[in-house]
């Protein structure tokens, strides 16, 4: 079987789905490997490099997508590179399936099998799987490096000839992978930090990374959604956590904001009253830019500037890291891959959990019920 790797044609877009370590093991399993002239040339990776490990090169994407039985992405393909791919071939990438309606609809009418890396189930098993874990870490850590690179204030505290400077105060709002990472790396440079989360479970993670973590008192999971995330709160709730947000957002230098929740737009946690109350030169940080954004205010790729307030709406965080986020990245999809192969061939065990809760479409259906529900909204 031939595995395709072709390059990522979005302009923001640098990572890429196999490096040279992950060929050896792709061929290891039993697969041939082809890989786009260039592919990995912005994450530091030439075509010598892949032709060293055993890797293929080919000159253009249409061929590469034409001849390959199994195609690993970062991103979702086109509608121009799905009408390329093998009738009844497979691919995997960062499918947000319930977003991409006409990706997936394109998808099984060439009747390609779809994997999405956003649907790895959360196990032990399928831990070394995990995608957005990997990049999740990636992004926590940047954000705070960006913040530290535009804020006009020292992080640490400081004693001085002069005098004290106090450290900057930094609120994360979502204490999941990237969140617990921008707080570790937020105490390394020395800032004050704060946290919060609608899941209370966190809190013991939070304070062994040293920061506070702040709470709205509920008596309810109401945060508490499947495997851990989160999920839509009560208005009570809603209505209770504006207030806390809002008293501690006017004393921070630094807001990072992850809030996501699966399958929907991003819960909108930071109305313009609350930037319009923040300190002048203080910075946003909107990880979940991508999915509409936890900031009002938010705009998707833009850096703005709003009543002296930075918003950084960049979605592609990782991205800016483009030699470890695709080293760690293509870990990940090469995990999930040799799992389904024995002796060289695709098993596709529909009766394994890891298999079935990551495919969304199979021999021209619709496979993952969510997705289901969107295309007939």
């Amino acid at each position: 079987m031939i595995v395709g790797i072709p390059k990522e044609n979005h302009p923001l877009e640098p990572r890429v789905a196999a490096t040279p370590a992950t060929v050896k093991d792709l061929i290891k399993s039993g697969l041939n490997v082809c890989i786009e002239s260039g592919a990995g040339q912005a994450s530091c990776i030439s075509d010598i490099n892949y032709t060293e490990a055993g890797a293929k090169i080919v000159d253009s994407g249409p061929e590469l997508l034409s001849q390959a039985d199994i195609v690993l992405k970062v991103l979702p393909p086109t509608t121009e590179e799905i009408s390329q791919l093998k009738s009844h071939s497979v691919c995997v990438s960062f499918f947000q399936t319930t977003r991409e309606i006409q990706t997936v609809k394109a998808l099984t009418e060439r009747s390609v099998t779809g994997f999405s890396m956003h649907l790895i189930p959360r196990t032990t098993l399928a831990q070394k799987m995990d995608a957005l874990s990997s990049q999740a870490n990636i992004a926590g850590y940047k954000a705070v490096l960006i913040a530290a690179t535009r804020l006009g204030v020292y992080m640490p505290l400081l004693m001085t000839a002069a005098g004290t400077i106090r450290p900057a105060k930094i609120l994360i709002l979502g204490a999941g992978v990237a969140g617990l990472q921008a707080i570790a790396t937020a105490k390394r440079l020395g800032a004050q930090v704060e946290a919060f989360d609608v899941r209370q479970e966190v809190k013991e993670q939070v304070e062994s990374l040293g920061a506070k973590f702040i709470e709205v008192e509920s008596d309810s999971d109401d945060g508490v959604g499947e495997g851990g995330y989160a999920k839509e709160t009560s208005e009570d709730y809603k209505r209770r956590q504006q207030e806390l947000i809002h008293e501690h957002m006017s004393k921070a230098n630094v807001v990072i904001t992850t809030a996501l929740i699966p399958g929907r737009p991003a819960p909108l946690l930071i109305p313009t009253s609350m930037v319009d109350a923040m300190k002048p030169g203080s910075i946003i940080m909107d990880l979940a830019a991508e999915n509409g954004g936890n900031c009002e205010l938010t705009e998707k790729d833009q850096v703005i500037e709003y009543n002296q307030v930075t918003i950084d709406g960049t979605s592609n965080i990782p991205g800016t890291m483009p030699v470890h986020a695709s080293e760690l990245y293509a870990k990940n999809i090469t995990a999930f891959l040799t799992y389904m192969i024995k002796d060289g061939e695709l098993n596709l065990d529909l009766e394994d959990e890891i298999i079935s809760g990551a495919m969304f479409t199979h021999k021209g259906e619709i496979t993952h019920e969510p997705t289901q529900e969107a295309m007939s909204a």
